[in-house]
């Protein structure tokens, strides 16, 4: 998902008025049907439109200097290519994966440690904690790049072509893809597994073509992309909580008054707020989908064995960036007050 905010259109002027069902709640800007396609760029558009959300409100509020434009669903290339057409302010914004973020500085790797957070409340209390956020969102301007916020990207899960995932042996051998991330990859040996990376776009043609025997990612990944379609077993190992990035290029923010810089701050928050709000509808009607239209099995899994395989990558990682100690620390305690109550 890439952002322009310059001389853009409204992504709205183009949709017909049959399709203007409702107004969001936060920035009463148009909401779209689950069912209904974007006149403009021809893809399918959730109920939540919380990336219209964030565009309104800016031009709104900052439509005589900015106007933001949109684009869904790899237009502008792929994710790692997006970001770096934000590094060189081709864009201003885009939303990218932690692991990509990872490349620009060791300190994302915390994020894709597996287990790292005991429960969906300590993710996100610990990723509302500028005490955990700030050390780590903070350490790429000088790529030129710096996160402005964080989206939920639910939990990550095993999904197959042909073979259940009971066990962490049944993963034996197989072709996994996982995001270009170094921890993601050493996951995947530790399991047992293949660690394939590749960029999210080729996944699907990869899985159809049998150079993959499956994959890891939310129920979303599965059904929005197909995936569903030809793999026909996920498993709930629940192995990460990881969110998505809404990056900024780092000259763009910088270069915006005090008073504009506020503002987008609150776009910000528009942005994290309707998506997360959005977000268990969201799984819930992918759920609903892979079960009764692509016939996808699902698996719950005990846990366990899977956390006791890849318990070591927590050390190794630290061990090899003593940085994140207390980050790690804080995270834990996220984890110990939720495990408490």
């Amino acid at each position: 998902m890439g952002y322009a905010s310059k001389n853009a259109k409204k992504h709205n002027d183009r949709i017909s008025d049959q399709e203007k069902v409702y107004h969001c709640a936060y920035c009463k800007g148009v909401v779209l049907k689950t069912d209904h396609y974007c006149q403009y760029c021809g893809k399918k558009l959730r109920k939540q439109s919380f990336f219209g959300c964030f565009a309104h409100y800016i031009n709104e509020k900052l439509g005589d200097k900015y106007r933001v434009e949109v684009y869904p669903s790899e237009l502008l290339g792929s994710q790692t290519e997006m970001v770096q057409l934000t590094q060189t302010g081709a864009i201003d914004f885009v939303v990218a994966s932690t692991a990509i973020m990872e490349t620009f500085s060791a300190k994302y790797q915390i994020f894709n440690l597996p287990y790292l957070f005991s429960s969906v409340e300590a993710y996100h209390e610990a990723m509302d904690d500028p005490e955990v956020t700030d050390p780590i969102f903070k350490t790429t301007s000088k790529a030129g790049l710096e996160t402005v916020a964080w989206l939920d990207a639910g939990t990550r899960n095993f999904y197959t072509i042909k073979t259940p995932i009971n066990q962490p042996s049944d993963l034996k051998g197989l072709k996994i893809r996982v995001q270009q991330s170094p921890t993601n990859v050493e996951m995947m040996r530790l399991l047992g597994g293949t660690a394939t990376p590749m960029g999210f776009g080729d996944v699907y043609t990869a899985l159809q073509a049998g150079i993959l025997d499956g994959a890891e990612n939310n129920e979303l990944a599965l059904t929005d992309n197909g995936h569903g379609d030809i793999c026909k077993y996920y498993s709930y190992d629940m192995h990460q909580m990881v969110p998505d990035l809404l990056v900024a290029n780092y000259a763009f923010l910088n270069e915006l008054s005090d008073e504009e810089r506020a503002i987008f701050e609150e776009g910000f928050q528009i942005v994290k707020r309707t998506e997360q709000d959005a977000w268990e509808d969201a799984v819930a009607e992918a759920k609903d989908k892979a079960e009764n239209e692509q016939h996808v099995n699902f698996i719950y899994p005990d846990t366990a064995p899977f956390q006791e395989a890849m318990a070591p990558l927590h050390g190794s990682v630290l061990a090899a960036n003593p940085d994140l100690q207390p980050i790690y620390d804080l995270i834990q305690r996220h984890n110990a007050a939720h495990t408490a109550d």
